[in-house]
């Protein structure tokens, strides 16, 4: 499932949801990325991301699509925030249940890398003085996403 919305979510919640009366489950692994108050070794108060409506969604489907192809879920849910988030508010959400553990976690991580690399957001970060810069790609994002192409 995919959900991108500008209000925060409860991590918690969205477990529930996804994992209510399902007795086919074994593990579940989540991931909640966060603001922090720092990047590439500046001070950040704030981060705004932007997206077009439409494609975004199309993007993500397809990045949760080559998840479960990848790997046998029992689910699996991406809820990415936009607009403008305070330091330490909840950015993006992925949650994969699976019967066992190894194939949630490398799902959670392949979603994970491949949402860095490959969602159409883009960020622009809020110094403490009040200054923004976009944020540009990191090479170990790269890199991250890379080993799974390789495994193909």
């Amino acid at each position: 499932m995919i959900t991108v919305q500008r209000e925060v979510f409860d991590t918690g919640a969205e477990i529930r949801k996804m994992t209510a009366d399902r007795t086919d489950i074994g593990a579940v692994v989540s991931f909640t990325g966060l603001v922090r108050d720092f990047n590439e070794g500046k001070g950040v108060q704030a981060l705004t991301l932007e997206h077009y409506p439409g494609m975004t969604e199309k993007q993500l489907a397809k990045i949760e699509e080559e998840a479960n192809r990848r790997w046998r879920l029992q689910g699996s849910l991406i809820i990415h925030r936009y607009g403008r988030m305070e330091v330490s508010e909840p950015i993006v959400l992925v949650v994969t249940a699976s019967a066992h553990r190894g194939d949630a976690f490398a799902a959670a991580e392949f979603l994970m890398d491949w949402l860095k690399t490959q969602a159409p957001f883009w960020k622009l970060e809020e110094d403490p003085d009040g200054s923004t810069d976009w944020v540009s790609e990191r090479q170990s994002d790269l890199e991250a996403a890379n080993k799974w192409q390789q495994s193909d």
